[in-house]
């Protein structure tokens, strides 16, 4: 299947491997010329044949002025698929106003970060029962091989839904991880805590990806005295939050979690150095140096 990307990044340009190691012809676009395979999004468009399919990967901050430029190069029957981390309030505006053009659009809640490449990605879905369909082969490629990775979520805006409960959660468990970090790094008795969680990921309730990922982290630096206890959020948290308290969902962890990082931007902590490290590890997000 043939598809154009935008947005070969730190995820984007992994996602295009593997759907090229799959089997599929690639477009990419990217403002780095280095990595790119078109000029400039018309040329993107221009080697791509009716009916096309576009994928956009890029901040959220930008996705609205990049999809605004490339609406008007596409044709009815075209579909565009935003893969970022957009806020869910978006997608059913912005599907309105792309079908004014004849143009679909779907939204892709996408997770695995830069080991998404060899693990496959998660993928939460928003759109119509048709164009699922019709980007499944590219889907399938993409996920993990098995049953699981996948959910066609529901309609516009329920994958991006579905992906920011996702990131909420994971704001959760990585805190809980931070936490149980700095209790056993004061602790008079535990003498060896990057052995501690490194036994943990086998053979116990606790274990998971995040859990193997603080091994890592503990293994290239034991006490985490490289990095600055600063967390950094990207919205999903925040947006989470406030969900809930529109639907007054009671959410204890999820915001405190998020009160947390807020917090790291005031104190350097061992929590959030912890924070620091799993979002370094699993994403590639910049880490402040010590010092």
């Amino acid at each position: 299947m043939q598809l154009g990307l935008v947005g070969l990044g730190k995820m984007g340009g992994n996602m295009r491997d593997r759907l090229r190691e799959a089997g599929h012809e690639v477009v990419g676009y990217d403002r780095n010329p280095a990595l790119s395979d078109a000029e400039n999004l018309a040329d993107l468009v221009a080697k791509l044949a009716a009916p096309r399919a576009v994928w956009v990967m890029v901040p959220a901050g930008v996705t609205e002025a990049t999809i605004d430029e490339l609406a008007p190069l596409l044709s009815p029957g075209d579909l565009i698929i935003d893969g970022g981390n957009s806020r869910f309030s978006s997608d059913g505006p912005r599907a309105g106003r792309l079908s004014t053009r004849g143009i679909g659009y779907m939204d892709v809640g996408v997770s695995g970060g830069v080991w998404g490449k060899d693990n496959g990605y998660g993928l939460m879905v928003g759109g119509s029962d048709e164009n699922v369909a019709r980007m499944m082969p590219v889907f399938d490629a993409l996920k993990p091989a098995g049953e699981f990775g996948f959910v066609h979520a529901g309609p516009v805006g329920a994958g991006h839904y579905a992906k920011m409960v996702h990131n909420g959660i994971e704001y959760g468990l990585m805190h809980a991880y931070a936490e149980g970090f700095e209790l056993l790094e004061a602790s008079e008795l535990v003498t060896n805590v990057p052995g501690v969680f490194r036994s943990w990921r086998e053979g116990t309730v606790i274990r998971s990806w995040l859990l193997d990922l603080m091994d890592l982290a503990l293994t290239d630096d034991e006490h985490l005295e490289k990095l600055k206890g600063y967390a950094d959020d990207t919205g999903e948290g925040r947006w989470t939050v406030e969900e809930a308290i529109r639907l007054a969902v009671p959410m204890h962890v999820i915001s405190a979690s998020l009160f947390a990082r807020f917090e790291s931007r005031q104190d350097d902590s061992p929590a959030m150095k912890a924070i620091a490290a799993l979002r370094n590890q699993f994403g590639g997000h910049a880490v402040q140096q010590a010092g």
